[in-house]
């Protein structure tokens, strides 16, 4: 019944202090695929720019993540989770430590881990496919504590493991655990210990964000019931809006884009986008429908009053890329046969990284695609989110980690 639906692997949470050349999270310092570095190299030959180097790793979908010159990737080996720390320059390993591991992909896609690891000053937290939360020291891999989120607050693992990173707010780990009185979770980043729980919602793999609701910060989630919106300090639920595909046997993972008190969610599956406008309490839908851009775990983009993303699935048919006005929805253009990628806004443009591998570069427009540059650069199928920090795009497929070099000389 579930041959056809894709594994799905996002993470990673928002850091208010991250420096301006790392890449600390899942979607980037500031959790939307922004990216502000400029003067980059977007003159490339003809085999696309070069790649400064390669490493070898095991299976997993967890995106890599950069901090202070150290490159942080979470794989399997075996029957081990490994995070390992790589030089980002020259691609040299630092440490590599182990945990061990049960998950089995029950459909045989992967065996993960599928959530990209948070890096919060000198500590990394990363998020096993079986549960397994752990926070490390970032200079030596020690660890400094660990629990199972799935056995402490009786969750189930849904159809593909655990894919929710956390996000820290207000000196607070949050993540959709999924149990019965602890949909979502708050712990402390010191010691994991658990601060408040709130919600019967099942987990999603949707990694949550943090914005600002109403001039105050709060953490958005896309859970399996949809929208929900925290206040941080003790739980209690601010906004929410039903928000799910119509068939059990589906998956919501793309992350919330929230915009001036608004957010846009994308879930496929014939339910699609809506966008919501929240204010004093209330939630309006400005619009919605499955036909603009409804992304079945690819997040899209926003480059000023336009999305820029794909409209489709990766287990059925093929998707497109689109351009859709952020506040109409309206088609601007549309790319067929673009495949699934995950979307980058960079120095003016945008960069895509394809599921087939390819490192696509094109404009920024709503008045058509016009592509820049393409090169093949890993193998299908990729499907952990690329970093890009200090000009140095680091992606990962099934076996290998890549390092290119979009500096200019």
């Amino acid at each position: 019944m579930l041959r056809s639906m894709l594994t799905l692997l996002t993470g990673g949470a928002l850091l208010a202090t991250a420096a301006g050349s790392d890449w600390p999270q899942f979607l980037g310092p500031t959790r939307d695929g922004q990216c502000g570095e400029t003067k980059l190299n977007w003159d490339w030959p003809p085999g696309g720019p070069p790649v400064a180097w390669t490493q070898e790793l095991g299976s997993g979908w967890a995106g890599p993540v950069v901090a202070g010159g150290q490159v942080l990737v979470f794989h399997r080996l075996g029957d081990d989770e490994v995070l390992a720390s790589l030089d980002a320059a020259t691609g040299r390993q630092k440490w590599a430590v182990k945990a061990p591991t049960r998950y089995r992909d029950d459909f045989n896609f992967d065996d993960g881990p599928r959530a990209t690891p948070l890096v919060s000053g000198d500590r990394v937290f990363t998020l096993g496919a079986d549960g397994r939360f752990s926070a490390r020291d970032r200079a030596t891999g020690q660890e400094l504590w660990a629990r199972n989120l799935l056995t402490d607050f009786r969750a189930g693992k849904g159809f593909f493991g655990v894919a929710c990173s956390p996000v820290l707010i207000d000196g607070k780990l949050l993540v959709n655990v999924g149990g019965k009185g602890a949909g979502v979770v708050a712990l402390d980043p010191a010691s994991g210990r658990e601060l408040w729980k709130a919600t019967d919602d099942a987990a999603s793999y949707s990694s949550p964000t943090v914005a600002p609701i109403d001039g105050k910060p709060a953490a958005v989630f896309l859970t399996r019931f949809g929208l929900r919106v925290f206040d941080p300090a003790g739980g209690k639920v601010l906004y929410e809006l039903p928000w799910r595909p119509r068939v059990n046997e589906s998956v919501q993972a793309a992350t919330p884009l929230v915009w001036n008190d608004e957010v846009f969610l994308s879930v496929s599956y014939s339910t699609g986008a809506v966008l919501a406008k929240l204010k004093d309490g209330e939630v309006g839908e400005l619009w919605s429908n499955d036909t603009s851009l409804s992304s079945q775990y690819n997040t899209p983009v926003r480059v000023g009053d336009y999305l820029y993303g794909v409209h489709g699935r990766a287990d059925v048919g093929t998707a497109k890329l689109r351009c859709v006005e952020w506040k109409t929805g309206r088609v601007m253009w549309s790319r067929d046969n673009f495949g699934v990628a995950w979307l980058i806004a960079v120095d003016g443009g945008l960069l895509a990284l394809t599921e087939g591998g390819d490192l696509v570069r094109f404009q920024a427009s709503p008045r058509g695609y016009t592509e820049q540059g393409r090169a093949s650069i890993l193998t299908r199928p990729v499907r952990a989110a690329p970093a890009l920090a200090d000009g140095r795009l680091f992606a990962r497929d099934g076996r290998k980690l890549v390092c290119v070099n979009l500096r200019r000389d």
